[in-house]
């Protein structure tokens, strides 16, 4: 994507977007969902939606994954005691769709596991299936954990909230 088609799409998108893709009541599944699946499993699942990067950080060379990384900081998913945090990160101005897993989940899980993730996230996205695509990610992310870290008889606290994040 060129910068002028960055700085279109950050001029153009915006809340409305986000919250008409992202209301109340899909965050509030998507929190459930998010609790229901960090029972099984020690990982720690949080979720981000954007609109569009700022100005500055456009201008700046921001790309999605480095932002993605700038939240995963900001939300402190790597704040976690096996380190076992992932963020699901969406870019809506630019369809982007990241997912930043913390060292103890990155060495265990394949890119290629995430890579397929984003993708079956992305084809309903694509086709304006929002909470389908949202509620399959969460799905197969929290497959993956209860797979590479089963929660067993450990103690299992919440660590980080469970409700997605509107930025």
């Amino acid at each position: 994507m060129t910068l002028m088609q960055r700085l279109l799409g950050n001029l153009f998108g915006g809340w409305f977007q986000l919250r008409q893709r992202f209301p109340a009541t899909l965050l509030d599944e998507l929190a459930d969902l998010v609790t229901v699946g960090e029972r099984n499993h020690l990982g720690e699942v949080r979720f981000a939606v954007e609109s569009r990067l700022t100005m500055r950080a456009v201008l700046a060379g921001t790309d999605a994954r480095m932002r993605a990384q700038e939240v995963f900081a900001q939300l402190r998913v790597w704040d976690t005691e096996d380190n076992c945090g992932v963020l699901i990160y969406l870019l809506l101005s630019e369809q982007r769709i990241e997912i930043v897993a913390d060292r103890g989940i990155a060495r265990r899980v394949a890119q290629a596991q995430w890579d397929a993730v984003c993708a079956l996230m992305r084809d309903h996205f694509a086709a304006g299936r929002w909470r389908e695509g949202s509620v399959a990610g969460l799905a197969a992310i929290n497959g993956l954990l209860r797979e590479h870290f089963p929660a067993g008889d450990r103690d299992n606290p919440d660590e980080l909230p469970d409700r997605p994040v509107l930025l």
